[in-house]
């Protein structure tokens, strides 16, 4: 089933799947039981039950903007752009964000609405006729329904507790609880039961080839990667509640070990690989067209434009337009330091973050460095031009090379050291990086901590702006080290020191006319920087300033001088993670109105 053709499916479904408009996480909408059994009495309607859950992915609620571009963007790469405020989505990208944060309460219900929707599925299934009276094909179908149903569910657990911790816990729809007052559940209970869940699942859910499916739908890969990315998050650390303070989860091991085997299971199935081209990956979630290595293991589908049920991705993020054409607002900025962060081999740079934006008439214009931004998504890269802020671009929630990696890290921690596997896992991802310059990769370090080290910063080249990061960096306890970090690299930056000892203070540069049919590097390299003494454009970032006063035809950019204490720290509007807090502020308040709403629902974490 194309991709088209799946989504738009979502626009019939109605009546018993309507739950996600509740003003209460909770809430129950009056069924009866005559309905609920019709919904389920047949493969087709069944079908149309899934693809409800499916559409509580989907909008700007979840998937669509805020889940990956709000509540993720906050790590050491990439943040919210703007001034500071409480209430808004800068508040949360400064650590700041109080209960009352606009931002917060929508998230939270339509995750609990998809939760709904599930729970009427996966109880209903087995209870359906098609299982007493159907063909074997047909209950193989109510199988497959079933074990998508229980990966969603776990799916929308998994983005509850890495924003809000421990929260309450149902595996019933509404109607049939006693109590619909829940309190909050140990996230590691929970974890514990969602992978068991998906355990059963892989053995409904078929591979992507053998389900004739696009990555819009969830498959066996797609199954045993969640399960292994919610397995190192349940062997990690998150903030708990008694004690107030970063803890591990018990028995790693065990975890770790789920981790790699799921991921070596999608290894070994021969089903994904790696696409040649960074940049052409992306690039193929802009255009609906299937990517031939099926790197991508499960997007969240975009479709209809509308809110509800397409995304913002490439219009509130991504390289900036100003022109009338390809208008988008550059939502997200990255930090200045993570340029650095990659070699200028890595054809990576260039795409995760865009040094220029798109002005009126369509040139490029290099920006200052605390003005660039995000660049895997491009609304120029889409077919859709004027004013549209949806542009149906699909999430790309698990990659192949998120599963190298993983098994890399579980791997390294089973064996207190990486085995020749793990080595030549994370060694992929890096060839494909510096395709063309293969004799820039380095050396992979064979020690446990150095490996370790290795895969944190490689999976900050690797997943830039994809909301990892911050979720990474909790779950081994490095958010308050990488943030102090980036502080001092900051400061390194902006006096010209360390690393940063070379890096001009500005540039000069001519405008160039954007062409987005040309590669990421390549635009960068059209623009016409001013050089000297042999220094070649690809080195200007890289080499102290070319002139002193500005040459004649070119336009001074402020590059290292951009960099002013405000930004670093001590200003409560401007400053980068300002409002962090360890063993606090790694997780974000409940919305007041859902603490509201239950009389047995805590805020915890002192907000």
């Amino acid at each position: 089933m194309n991709k088209n053709k799946f989504l738009t499916i979502l626009f019939s479904v109605a009546g018993l799947l309507s739950v996600a408009s509740c003003e209460d996480y909770l809430e129950v909408e009056s069924l009866s039981n005559t309905v609920e059994k019709q919904q389920f009495d047949s493969v087709s309607d069944t079908f149309s039950a899934l693809v409800g859950v499916y559409n509580s992915t989907m909008g700007d609620n979840t998937y669509g903007q805020r889940m990956n571009l709000i509540l993720a963007q906050s790590g050491d790469d990439l943040r919210t752009s703007g001034d500071y405020n409480a209430n808004d989505r800068r508040g949360v990208s400064c650590f700041g964000a109080i209960p009352t944060n606009t931002e917060l309460l929508r998230p939270f219900l339509d995750t609990y609405a998809g939760i709904e929707r599930a729970n009427l599925v996966i109880k209903n299934i087995p209870l359906s006729p098609v299982y007493q009276t159907g063909s074997e094909a047909d209950k193989k179908l109510m199988d497959r329904y079933l074990g998508e149903a229980l990966t969603l569910r776990a799916h929308f657990y998994h983005d509850l507790i890495k924003n809000w911790g421990d929260v309450p816990f149902q595996e019933l729809p509404s109607a049939d609880l006693p109590n619909l007052y829940l309190a909050k559940t140990d996230r590691d209970v929970i974890y514990d039961k969602i992978l068991d869940d998906l355990l059963k699942a892989e053995n409904f859910v078929p591979w992507k080839s053998e389900g004739n499916t696009t990555s819009q739908r969830v498959s066996k890969g797609a199954v045993k990667g969640l399960r292994a990315r919610i397995a190192l998050a349940r062997a990690g650390y998150s903030l708990r509640r008694s004690p107030q303070q970063m803890m591990q989860g018990t028995n790693p091991q065990k975890y770790y070990q789920i981790a790699y085997d799921e991921c070596k299971d999608i290894i070994n199935s021969g089903q994904h690989q790696l696409n040649p081209s960074y940049e052409n990956l992306f690039r193929s979630l802009h255009t609906n067209s299937q990517d031939a290595t099926n790197e991508v293991i499960y997007a969240i589908g975009a479709f209809g434009g509308n809110s509800r049920t397409d995304s913002k991705i490439g219009y509130y993020n991504g390289l900036r337009h100003d022109d009338t054409d390809w208008k988008s607002s550059g939502g997200i900025s990255a930090i200045p330091v993570y340029f650095y962060e990659f070699t200028k081999y890595d054809l990576r740079r260039d795409v995760n973050i865009a040094i220029f934006r798109v002005n009126t008439t369509k040139q490029q214009e290099l920006q200052t460095a605390i003005n660039w931004n995000d660049g895997k998504f491009r609304k120029s890269w889409t077919s859709i031009t004027g004013t549209s802020q949806n542009l149906g671009i699909d999430w790309p929630l698990l990659r192949y090379s998120d599963i190298l990696l993983i098994f890399a890290e579980a791997d390294n921690e089973l064996h207190s050291g990486p085995s020749q596997d793990a080595i030549s896992a994370v060694l992929a991802v890096r060839q494909r990086a510096y395709a063309g310059n293969l004799g820039q990769v380095g050396t992979i370090p064979t020690t446990k901590n150095e490996f370790f080290n290795f895969i944190v910063k490689e999976r900050q080249l690797e997943f830039g702006g994809e909301g990892l990061r911050k979720y990474d960096l909790i779950r081994w306890n490095l958010l308050e080290t990488k943030i102090n970090e980036t502080r001092e690299k900051l400061t390194q930056f902006m006096n010209g020191t360390g690393a940063y000892a070379n890096v001009p203070e500005y540039i000069f540069y001519k405008k160039v006319a954007y062409t987005p049919t040309k590669t990421a590097q390549q635009n960068v390299l059209d623009i016409d920087f001013y050089t000297a003494n042999g220094i070649t454009k690809a080195d200007v970032f890289y080499n102290p300033n070319q002139s002193v006063a500005t040459p004649s035809g070119y336009t001074k950019v402020n590059w290292r001088l951009a960099m002013t204490q405000p930004y670093i720290s001590g200003d409560p509007v401007k400053s980068y993670a300002y409002y962090f807090q360890p063993n606090r502020k790694e997780l974000l308040p409940i919305a007041l109105d859902v603490v509201n709403s239950n009389y047995n629902l805590t805020q915890d974490y002192g907000y």
